[in-house]
């Protein structure tokens, strides 16, 4: 079923270029390239709610999603298209209070609780690691602010075999914080602290401890504390890590795929063999909803809904939490993620640049979801899909989100547009975000 409302009124939005200068967070000793991106400077288009429904519904096809959940809002109207079902063996559809795993789009929570920190003097994005870490290799070369814009060169715990092969074999494994930071350190960094990006997720996780640390709480508590109770957000929560259950209303996740099968560069595509038999019908997806999240910690483990995550990513670019020092601090700290390339997708403190929007993705096994903000359009976009990863690997509401992106944005004239840039952002965070 889809539900659209699209105001009578439907006008082009006027945008000015939205150009952050990066702050040299990362201790590299040199001023990073500003993060731009063309589609900054692009107008909206006007809503076009049929195109829009194509584009849902071939991706929905495509991904063999059982449900999907679409929300955009743009000062011209609004665009809902809740498809499909929240089970395989019910009918019920979702709506934009369904709550679903969030997966990545958690490290947002972290960055800004560790912002907040900061601002309240606890902690600078300059101390060492060290300082609240002695156990971290080399941590006195790493930052806060290393950490939280992935720079700090630790290995991601997710990309280890130990990890990937107990998520196959127990998925109802109860995983500590502490267990997987020791996963991840237990590995060479990938490079010197500052010296590159690389997405890792033992960079959050040690943030959550860090956390826990200053504030005396456990992270839900901060979180609730902190966020999702000063914006009334009733339908978000950070469960503990026994609990494997999702609180009503909510969807199922499915997968096809396994974990160590598409561990690794260039194998997240499944065999074309067993694409076949699933084609064929003779290979049906397996129910993730009940996996223990515990293994994604502070950088993974959130559930929330379409209107909270709308409400969530506004704040968080608005920076509605944090005073306004703070936010500069925050949106300066955004670095193209390919330092060869200046107009690539940027990621700062515990946030995403993709195109003209901020925001994150988040993908597990059986969920995928995509929050962005554009400041400047004022345009908000939340996706979300029950079956994740694709076959293909791709993520499927980042790969949605990138395809809506060419119908809301205007194409520019020369080279390149708007419109691809964005999309080609959303799938390099996608990418990152995978695992």
């Amino acid at each position: 079923m889809t539900v659209r409302t699209v105001s009578r009124t439907v006008g082009i939005a006027t945008a000015s270029a939205l150009i952050f200068i990066a702050a040299c967070s990362s201790g590299s000793g040199e001023s990073p390239a500003p993060v731009t991106s063309s589609a900054t400077e692009s107008a909206l288009l006007p809503l076009d709610p049929a195109a829009l429904d194509a584009m849902v519904e071939d991706v929905a096809t495509t991904s063999r999603e059982i449900g999907m959940v679409v929300l955009i809002t743009t000062p011209d109207g609004e665009y809902v298209n809740t498809r499909g079902s929240v089970a395989a063996d019910r009918s019920e559809v979702p709506t934009l209070d369904t709550k679903v795993r969030i997966g990545s789009n958690t490290k947002t929570w972290t960055g800004t609780v560790i912002l907040q920190m900061v601002q309240e003097g606890l902690l600078s994005v300059d101390d060492p690691v060290s300082k609240f870490r002695p156990d971290v290799p080399n941590g006195d070369a790493i930052t806060i602010g290393q950490l939280l814009d992935m720079r700090s060169g630790l290995y991601s715990y997710t990309q280890t075999v130990e990890l990937n092969e107990a998520l196959d074999t127990d998925p109802s494994r109860v995983w500590t914080a502490e267990e997987l930071v020791a996963l991840g350190l237990s590995n060479p960094p990938n490079f010197p602290p500052g010296e590159g990006y690389s997405y890792s997720n033992t960079n959050t996780v040690l943030l959550g401890l860090i956390a826990e640390k200053l504030d005396g709480k456990p992270i839900a508590q901060i979180f609730q504390d902190r966020l999702f109770g000063p914006l009334a957000l009733v339908g978000t929560s950070y469960p503990a890590t026994t609990d494997t259950s999702i609180p009503a209303p909510f969807t199922r996740g499915y997968s096809y795929s396994g974990n160590v099968e598409t561990l690794g560069e260039g194998k997240e595509a499944l065999s074309p063999e067993r694409i076949a038999a699933i084609e064929a019908g003779s290979v049906q997806p397996r129910d993730t909803t009940n996996d223990n999240p515990s293994w994604t910690s502070a950088a993974g483990q959130g559930i929330s809904t379409a209107n909270d995550l709308a409400t969530w990513v506004r704040a968080l670019v608005k920076g509605d939490l944090l005073d306004a020092d703070t936010q500069t601090l925050r949106m300066d700290s955004v670095q193209p993620t390919d330092p060869d390339n200046p107009s690539s997708a940027g990621y700062g403190y515990g946030l995403a640049q993709m195109g003209p929007m901020f925001g994150h993705i988040g993908e597990m096994p059986g969920y995928n979801s995509f929050m962005g903000y554009d400041p400047v359009n004022d345009l908000t976009m939340v996706v979300w899909a029950n079956m994740a990863p694709g076959t293909d690997g791709s993520a499927p509401a980042a790969a949605l989100a990138g395809s809506l992106a060419k119908a809301l944005y205007a194409q520019q004239s020369g080279p390149s547009s708007g419109a691809e840039d964005t999309a080609d952002d959303i799938d390099e965070v996608a990418e990152d975000t995978g695992k």
